[in-house]
């Protein structure tokens, strides 16, 4: 399939090749784009979906991984922070710090070292898809092994 060529996907298949190889880029003849696309086209739950939303803190940037049945709290973030200033990254700010634009970005394979954040209402599935760079590419992984492959902090961070 042409999307499995496309460089943000090569990336994260790379990442996650290296981490393990029995782990494969599916590609949806459907769009991934928001959680219940993604939901719609995989027959999963929304709640399985891994939301990797980029937000900018003082100085720095951090990805949070939501269920997609969940939103990211910005209170929570910010106390598990200790910071006072945490806001969605911008689009432009998204491309330029994962690689990734909007829709397709992934938990791994980011152009900038990020700290990552698992929300813990992640735990409920066995089975997680994530987008794979691409709006229409997603990689099926289990709990365990998303926090093994981010290096992700488990915290409390949807409501």
């Amino acid at each position: 399939m042409i999307l499995l060529n496309k460089e943000p996907v090569k990336r994260v298949e790379s990442f996650l090749k290296k981490f393990d190889n029995n782990f494969n880029i599916i590609s949806l003849e459907t769009s991934a784009r928001t959680a219940l696309d993604a939901a719609s086209s995989l027959k999963c739950e929304v709640g399985a979906i891994v939301k990797s939303l980029l937000f900018k803190t003082e100085n720095n940037f951090i990805l949070c991984l939501i269920a997609g049945d969940k939103k990211a709290s910005l209170n929570k973030i910010k106390k598990v922070l200790n910071l006072r200033n945490v806001s969605m990254a911008s689009a432009e700010e998204v491309k330029n710090i994962t690689g990734f634009t909007i829709g397709g970005v992934s938990p791994i394979g980011h152009l900038v070292k990020v700290d990552i954040y698992i929300d813990t209402s992640l735990e409920r599935f066995s089975t997680l898809y994530a987008a794979a760079g691409h709006p229409n590419c997603v990689f099926k992984i289990d709990y365990l092994n998303l926090q093994k492959i981010t290096s992700g902090l488990i915290k409390e961070i949807s409501e």
